[in-house]
């Protein structure tokens, strides 16, 4: 497995993140516990989890599943570079008007507090914003989570889905305060969503905050049965599947020319990105996490990389270099 530095920080993490949004939901917990054990077992040690994951009327389900796995001992916990996340609802009565998605002092530490108690753990390596909060102060959240990081309970501050500019100036506001600020943006980034190549990945590279992309897959529209898949599909996923069908099987080409399937060429694609720490794998099956790990393996060309510019158009350029009429 290879290994790399998480933003501007000393801390390595693996160059695959495993994601847990599917355990509980999707997955149950005895596969579950197969697939992140085998994930160790692989060499990935970064995973990737948050609050309001387990489905509909079960949030916080999916830390309650990684909890009991670190229980089982076996090092498991001391091996894992452990992410989660804070904003979203989580039906706790008890937070009253605060208990809205949102950011807040308040809700940080509250809601810390039961990430941490559901996981089975005193501290998490990363915490992570899953959104931005406009109508709540940087004063404010920078210290929230520096009483966090004193404290022990969290190791760094990471956020989610933040614009360029949100992560300029939360890195203005942290310097201030001679506080480390951010040091790593999740965010949607596939050869369907080429958007952030104009400032969010730019602006990361610049300001040393690694880049966590989310659906690498596109919600698997990028996967390698995305056009032979057969049963239901939801009404959007049936309506993007049909906007993108003539790129879809010239990449389905295209991979077949290679000799890769379409999730592993898609995967390759975004850890090429300079600014890209670890993309988030979401496996439903070990099966599906086993196949994932091929990727490392996989080297795209610049002949390969420009056929597939030609099938998903991209900015070319970050901003303002891109803007044209």
């Amino acid at each position: 497995m290879e290994f790399t530095k998480l933003g501007r920080t000393g801390l390595k993490v693996s160059r695959l993140c495993l994601g847990t949004m599917n355990f509980g939901p999707e997955t149950d917990e005895k596969e579950s516990f197969r697939m992140m054990d085998a994930a160790l077992d692989a060499g990935i040690n970064f995973f990737d989890t948050a609050n309001v994951y387990g489905g509909q009327g079960h949030r916080g389900r999916t830390e309650e599943i990684i909890g009991r796995w670190f229980a089982q001992g076996g090092g498991r916990r001391e091996r894992v570079v452990l992410a989660t996340k804070v904003y979203n609802v989580m039906d706790n009565p008890l937070d009253g008007p605060n208990e809205g998605p949102g950011l807040s002092a308040y809700k940080i530490r509250r809601h810390l507090e039961s990430s941490l108690k559901r996981l089975q753990t005193d501290h998490v390596e990363l915490y992570q914003m899953h959104h931005i909060d406009r109508n709540c102060t940087w004063d404010e959240l920078w210290g929230a989570f520096e009483l966090a990081v004193q404290q022990g309970k969290v190791g760094y501050v990471g956020s989610s889905n933040f614009a360029g500019w949100h992560l300029a100036v939360a890195q203005a506001a942290a310097k201030e305060r001679h506080f480390l600020g951010l040091v790593s943006e999740q965010h949607m980034y596939n050869l369907l969503c080429r958007e952030p190549e104009l400032e969010v990945l730019p602006a990361s590279e610049s300001l040393g905050i690694g880049v966590i992309p989310w659906s690498p897959l596109a919600g698997g529209l990028l996967g390698r049965n995305a056009l032979t898949k057969t049963g239901s599909r939801s009404a959007r996923a049936t309506q993007s599947l049909e906007k993108h069908r003539t790129q879809l099987e010239a990449f389905a080409a295209l991979c077949q020319e290679l000799g890769e399937p379409q999730d592993v060429v898609a995967l390759a694609f975004v850890l090429k990105h300079p600014a890209v720490t670890a993309p988030i794998i979401g496996p439903r099956t070990l099966q599906q996490l086993e196949d994932s790990l091929h990727v490392l393996d996989v080297h795209l060309s610049e002949e390969v990389m420009g056929r597939l510019h030609e099938i998903f158009p991209g900015p070319g350029k970050p901003a303002p270099e891109a803007y044209s009429w």
